[in-house]
């Protein structure tokens, strides 16, 4: 089995992941190459592996390979666009519906594999989140791997209902409200990235920024 796995190259996934991806990977094949621009994509490809890339994939690029695997944090067609796992999380939810589906021309529309429920705790910080993300995407990939490695017939389904879209979130994204209480915005707090785009405030003229960690026991 040929397997490529594209991702971004500055990324969260291959800053702090990529050996990793590369010892979960070998649990079904040792042909495995971590690829950063899409226009390394080989032709005859078993199967494409799409996390945390941050372009659109041209059509022409997709057909190279048998499957083009994406993992989305959302129950599609609902929730598609830009990080729908920080949004449902600032909105309160701790149950969210990740899809394993066919990257296609069109953003987020393609015919899925399977979908499953993770919980969240609800302390969990911006890197606790991303590991668990990270963690459970892969299994699911697995999943579809061993089933492809023994020639099980993979069920695709087609997504039906409401399409709805989350913006892409910027640095003004972090900016929290110093009228409202640090418990009505602490959701807000676990999703921003301390060394990205860290929480802040502004007052008088001036911004503070705020880096949040949990003190270790």
């Amino acid at each position: 089995m040929k397997i490529q796995f594209l991702t971004s190259k500055n990324s969260w996934l291959n800053l702090n992941k990529k050996e990793q991806v590369k010892r979960y990977l070998k649990k079904c094949s040792k042909k495995i190459k971590i690829i950063n621009n899409f226009k390394d994509i080989k032709k005859n490809n078993d199967i494409l592996i799409i996390l945390s890339y941050f372009k659109i994939i041209p059509e022409n690029f997709l057909k190279r390979s048998k499957y083009n695997l994406v993992v989305h944090e959302s129950d599609l067609p609902k929730g598609k666009g830009h990080s729908p796992l920080f949004w449902q999380i600032l909105k309160g939810k701790n149950k969210v519906t990740f899809t394993l589906f066919e990257a296609s021309k069109n953003v987020d529309s393609g015919k899925y594999y399977l979908k499953k429920d993770f919980f969240f705790k609800k302390n969990y910080l911006y890197d606790e989140i991303k590991n668990c993300q990270f963690e459970f995407s892969l299994s699911l990939i697995l999943k579809f791997l061993k089933n492809f490695k023994s020639s099980k017939k993979i069920k695709s389904y087609i997504q039906k209902g409401k399409s709805t879209f989350y913006k892409k979130r910027v640095k003004e994204s972090s900016e929290l409200n110093i009228r409202k209480s640090l418990i009505k915005q602490f959701n807000l707090l676990r999703i921003v990235n301390n060394e990205g785009h860290p929480a802040f405030f502004n007052f008088k003229g001036n911004k503070y920024i705020i880096k949040i960690f949990k003190e270790k026991k």
